[in-house]
């Protein structure tokens, strides 16, 4: 049998009385099988939440011009961008045949004056009966009847302006033969200049008439206000929002109908938000939740959530200021599990 030289059986006492003394070590102050994590404890603050959100600038008042009857336009007198008065007449359809028709009727209203008036000389002598002088007077009321109608008719080929405002790009030319369904321009009151956005509608509750919004459009450095007049009636199926239309105030310099908006609203301040860092929210199949640490042990707490950003949560409902809640091993703990805090994390940015 081989003897082991000495070196080596110092060497392999050594190495036996190292592993014997790391079995030994344990870290200081720690108890076997409890886990050490950053925890954070729940303050209120004071927290004003602002959202952004799209919207679109629209005019006081806007319709497509239309003419009423069909026909060939004979005069057009749009000027295109240039601001017209309610009643400008704008275009004009052909109305020879009318004017023919009018000319008729008015001979023939004539003539039933002079013999209603003779006939109603005579009916005071008895020299015809009352039925006959009642329809030398009817006739003359039809006629007088046709001619309102005939004029009614001349007035629909006048295309005129339906209130101030600024004209679009005129659609046709003189000549064209147009329909009701034909668009000959685009009128737009700037005057008076509004926007529409949409909200989330968990935030529907929070707007109300009278609040002022604050936005921006493209390619314009400008900020612009708007006061909120009214809300639509329903929240929109397709995308759970809210309409909302705002009037411009102040400045409008720069606003065009149609352009996109970057709306940002500021809603009233929360004096006693609650606000937990966002590594803290343990997603479940049922909702959210916390672990509160009590007693050294680890509690398993649903919570509702609110605003967030990119480091916080609020939360709505669930915790209270004072609670102890975990930080770090979120994952990793289970509940009732023995905890010992290494620190508690500053909640503030």
């Amino acid at each position: 049998m081989n003897r082991i030289s000495t070196p080596l059986l110092l060497l392999l006492t050594l190495l036996s009385t190292l592993a014997c003394h790391e079995k030994k070590a344990a870290p200081a102050g720690q108890k076997k099988g409890t886990a050490k994590v950053d925890a954070f404890i729940v303050t209120s603050e004071s927290f004003a939440e602002n959202i952004e959100t799209p919207g679109t600038i629209v005019a006081n008042e806007v319709t497509e011009i239309h003419p009423e009857v069909s026909g060939r336009v004979t005069q057009l007198n749009i000027r295109e961008g240039q601001f017209v008065s309610q009643g400008t007449v704008l275009a004009k359809i052909y109305d020879g045949d009318l004017q023919a028709q009018l000319k008729k009727l008015e001979a023939q209203l004539n003539i039933a004056k002079v013999n209603e008036d003779r006939a109603r000389q005579l009916v005071n002598i008895q020299g015809i009966s009352k039925q006959d002088y009642d329809n030398s007077l009817l006739t003359m009321q039809n006629i007088q009847a046709d001619i309102a109608l005939i004029r009614t008719e001349i007035s629909r080929t006048v295309v005129r302006a339906p209130f101030n405002g600024k004209m679009g790009l005129k659609a046709i030319s003189i000549g064209a033969y147009v329909t009701p369904a034909t668009v000959i321009a685009t009128i737009n009151q700037t005057s008076t200049l509004k926007i529409d956005f949409v909200v989330p509608e968990k935030y529907t509750s929070k707007i109300v008439s009278g609040q002022i919004v604050n936005f921006t459009v493209e390619g314009n450095q400008t900020n612009y206000t708007a006061r909120v007049m009214a809300t639509e009636s329903n929240v929109a199926v397709t995308n759970r929002s809210l309409t909302v239309r705002g009037t411009v105030t102040g400045n409008t310099q720069g606003l065009i109908p149609g352009a996109f908006a970057k709306v940002k609203i500021s809603f009233a301040p929360k004096s006693d938000a609650l606000f937990i860092p966002t590594q803290s929210i343990l997603p479940t199949a049922r909702g959210k939740q916390v672990i509160l640490v009590s007693n050294s042990k680890a509690l398993f707490s649903d919570v509702e959530t609110g605003s967030r950003d990119s480091a916080r949560v609020e939360i709505i409902k669930g915790l209270k200021p004072g609670d102890t809640i975990l930080v770090t091993g979120v994952m990793a703990t289970k509940p009732n599990a023995k905890v010992s805090i290494n620190k508690i994390v500053n909640g503030k940015r």
